[in-house]
């Protein structure tokens, strides 16, 4: 008598099926086609996941920008300035600083300021 996968067969499905919930049409309820589109989807879930990291990168660097060119300085000379006077602050920071603490990024940047003049 042969055997078969039964079972487990059916819980790799119902695995499957799961995960594909909510997708439109035959992409949630086709086996084949649900396995393909969960390959597709945890693919672009990884690529996108540093992608998010880059983004998030660009949107500081242009606040930054932005908050430096008011008070009349470019975003390049900030960040050597910075590296010059030894201030080790993160875009991340540095973008939240200059959106919700004014007061706090006029002083680095006037830090900064000194520091490429010396």
């Amino acid at each position: 008598m042969r055997t078969t996968k039964g079972s487990a067969r059916n819980r790799a499905k119902n695995r499957l099926f799961k995960k594909t919930k909510g997708y439109r049409g035959g992409r949630g309820k086709l086996l084949r086609t649900a396995k393909e589109t969960l390959v597709k989807a945890e693919a672009y879930a990884f690529r996108d996941r540093r992608v998010r990291k880059r983004e998030f990168r660009k949107l500081w660097i242009i606040r930054i920008n932005a908050a430096a060119r008011e008070r009349g300085m470019r975003y390049g000379q900030l960040i050597h300035g910075l590296k010059k006077a030894e201030i080790e602050l993160d875009r991340k920071t540095l973008s939240e600083m200059a959106i919700n603490d004014p007061a706090g990024f006029d002083a680095v940047l006037e830090k900064a300021r000194a520091a490429l003049s010396a």
